[in-house]
C-alpha cells in the first residue's frame, strides 16, 4: 500500500523518484536518468518533462511529484486546498492559479469536489514560508471569478512526521486533538463524514503515533490520518478563499505541534490537555496571530 514499483526493475520501494510520463523507479534505478534542468524531474530519454509542459494543466488525483521542499524544517506543512469551479470560469481560474503558485504548487483532479473543481496542492512548507511566501491574493481572485467553497469540500494539511520530536510527541499531539474534538471542529467549521473523529483510530493512537504502519484497519477518511508514510494528514477544516480561515488552519496545525512539544507528566495533571491551557498558550505567541483571530472570531479563545 505504502510501496510503488519500479520501471525498471519491479522492486517495490517506499522512497521511488516521480519519472516523466507518470511512472516511479527506485531510488538505484532513479541514477540512470537524466533531470529536467528546472524542476529536477526525472526524464526518459528522448522526452520532455511534463510537469514543466503541463503547468496550466489540471494534474490526475494519482500524481505525486518530487517535493520541493520551501522554508526552513524540519516541521514542514503541505496544503490541500479544495475548490469548487463554475464551469465557465474553468480555464480561467486554472491558469490564475498555476501562474500565482509558481513553483510552490500545483492543480490535481478531485471528483469528491461538485459539480467540478480542483485541490490546489502545495509542495512541503514551513510555516513561516506559508504565512510570507504563499500567494493569498490568488484567494481573491478565485473568489472573483466566482469560485466558491462549502461544506462539502475540505482543507487538509499534512504535518512532516520528521517536524515532531518523538513518537511520543505524535502521541501528545493526537491526544490534544481527539481531548478537545469540540472545539476542533468549531475550529474547523465542520463536522463531515469525510473526517470523523473515529474511536478506533483514538485508541490505537499510541501505535500510529510510532509508525504509519499501525494504521492498517483504520478508516483513512478520519480526522486525522495516520496513512501517510513521511506525514499525519489533518483533514477537519472546511475549505475556504477567506485568508484568515486558511492561514488559521496551518497556524493550528504548527501551533498544535510546537505546543505539546514540551508538555510532561506534571504539566498534563495541571490541565495542559484543557483546551484554555492551550487557547492561552495561543493567545501568547505572536507568530500565530492568524488562529488567535480565527479563535475569537469562532468564540473558541477559551
Amino acid at each position: 500500500m505504502f510501496f510503488d514499483p519500479c520501471v525498471n526493475c519491479g522492486r517495490y520501494s517506499a522512497a521511488s523518484r516521480y519519472v516523466s510520463g507518470g511512472s516511479r523507479a527506485c531510488t538505484r534505478c532513479a541514477t540512470t536518468y537524466d533531470s529536467c534542468p528546472e524542476c529536477a524531474t526525472l526524464l526518459r530519454a528522448g522526452r520532455g518533462c511534463d510537469p514543466c509542459a503541463r503547468r496550466d494543466r489540471v494534474w490526475n488525483y494519482s500524481y505525486k511529484p518530487d517535493p520541493i521542499f520551501h522554508g526552513d524544517g524540519p516541521l514542514y506543512l503541505g496544503m490541500e486546498l479544495e475548490v469548487i469551479v463554475p464551469d465557465y470560469c474553468y480555464d480561467e481560474a486554472v491558469a490564475a492559479a498555476t501562474e500565482h503558485l509558481g513553483d510552490l504548487g500545483y492543480l490535481k483532479q478531485d471528483s469528491s469536489i461538485r459539480p467540478l473543481g480542483f485541490e490546489v496542492v502545495t509542495h512541503p512548507m514551513s510555516y513561516r514560508h506559508a504565512i510570507d511566501h504563499f500567494p493569498w491574493g490568488l484567494l481573491e481572485v478565485l473568489e472573483g471569478l466566482d469560485c466558491e467553497t462549502d461544506q462539502t469540500v475540505g482543507l487538509h494539511v499534512h504535518a512532516s512526521r520528521d517536524g515532531f520530536d518523538s513518537p511520543a510527541h505524535i502521541y501528545r499531539w493526537l491526544k490534544l486533538l481527539y481531548r478537545n474534538e469540540p472545539a476542533v471542529t468549531t475550529l474547523a467549521r465542520r463536522r463531515s463524514h469525510y473526517a470523523p473523529f473515529d474511536r478506533i483510530a483514538r485508541a490505537k493512537a499510541r501505535e500510529t503515533a510510532k509508525s504509519h504502519q499501525h494504521a492498517l484497519g483504520l478508516a483513512r477518511y478520519q480526522a486525522i490520518n495516520p496513512y501517510p508514510r513521511k506525514t499525519l494528514e489533518l483533514r477537519v477544516f472546511a475549505s475556504s478563499l477567506d485568508v484568515q480561515c486558511v492561514q488559521a488552519a496551518l497556524a493550528f496545525t504548527a501551533a498544535s505541534i510546537d505546543y505539546t512539544r514540551g508538555l510532561r507528566v506534571a504539566d498534563v495533571r495541571t490541565g495542559a490537555w484543557e483546551w484554555s491551557a492551550f487557547a492561552g498558550w495561543v493567545a501568547r505567541q505572536p507568530d500565530y496571530q492568524p488562529l488567535v483571530a480565527e479563535m475569537e472570531d469562532l468564540a473558541c479563545a477559551c
